[in-house]
């Protein structure tokens, strides 16, 4: 779809797009084949923004991202006090022996982006970092998001209904997750909390463990940003109900 937008800004902006899933410094040919945009107008653009510290040349002639974009990034986090309520519930989360906690918001109409992330204590990680852009319609955290925007269909009626949603390999065959909703105020699903990792540590026994830890941290994000509880304070309930058995039978 064309941007209503100036046309050189879009162009530029695309570039920087295309660094994103980028593991490693890409060269003029590689940028066009990303961006499908000549040379020479890649090079112009470039020059600008490299005028601007958000792109760097290399001595072998590759381009990366330079430090603009981390200054920006570091000026929003200041800035958005997202980060010191996050963070410390992620670190309780793997301090109290979950899988690696994420926090997830919406980018665009297909993608969701990872904000926070802190990896567990285990050996094995799955390949999430912050700053990653994941796809919402795959995974827990982002169907818990495409749930809670109102989008149609039996299984996100199921996920507001129940107030969780649980995945195993859907974005990736080796690992599982599950998420639930933060609200701010007025009801509105500001994120996914999230936890993932390897598929076999999702044993049925360890995922009633970690949803209970995860709704409480999810209560208390949403009761600091002003949102309402009742319905994570209800799956709560009903996580917890269900987990009393199975301490028992191990007594």
């Amino acid at each position: 779809m064309p941007s209503p937008g100036v046309a050189a800004v879009d162009r530029a902006l695309s570039i920087l797009a295309a660094f994103e899933d980028a593991p490693e410094p890409m060269t003029l040919a590689e940028l066009a084949r990303r961006t499908k945009m000549y040379k020479s107008t890649l090079l112009r653009l470039m020059t600008s923004l490299q005028e601007f510290g958000y792109l760097v040349q290399f001595a072998d002639g590759r381009y990366h991202l330079g430090p603009t974009p981390f200054r920006l990034g570091a000026v929003y986090q200041r800035s958005n006090n997202l980060h010191d309520r996050v963070m410390p519930l992620l670190r309780q989360l793997v301090a109290d022996g979950t899988e690696s906690p994420s926090f997830h918001v919406r980018h665009d109409a297909k993608r969701r982006l990872c904000v926070f992330r802190v990896d567990s204590r285990h050996s094995t990680l799955d390949r999430v970092e912050a700053g990653m852009l994941l796809p919402l319609d795959r995974g827990a955290a982002g169907r818990v998001i495409l749930a809670f925007d109102g989008e149609k269909g039996a299984g996100y009626d199921e996920i507001r209904e129940a107030g969780i949603a649980v995945s195993f390999g859907e974005r990736d065959p080796d690992c599982a997750g599950l998420a639930c909703p933060v609200f701010g105020p007025a009801g509105k699903c500001v994120g996914a909390l999230s936890l993932s990792g390897p598929k076999p540590r999702f044993t049925p026994e360890n995922t009633k463990a970690m949803t209970s830890l995860l709704l409480k941290a999810a209560i208390r994000l949403t009761r600091a940003l002003g949102g309402p509880i009742e319905l994570l304070d209800k799956t709560l309930s009903a996580a917890a109900a269900d987990l009393r058995p199975a301490r028992r039978a191990r007594r």
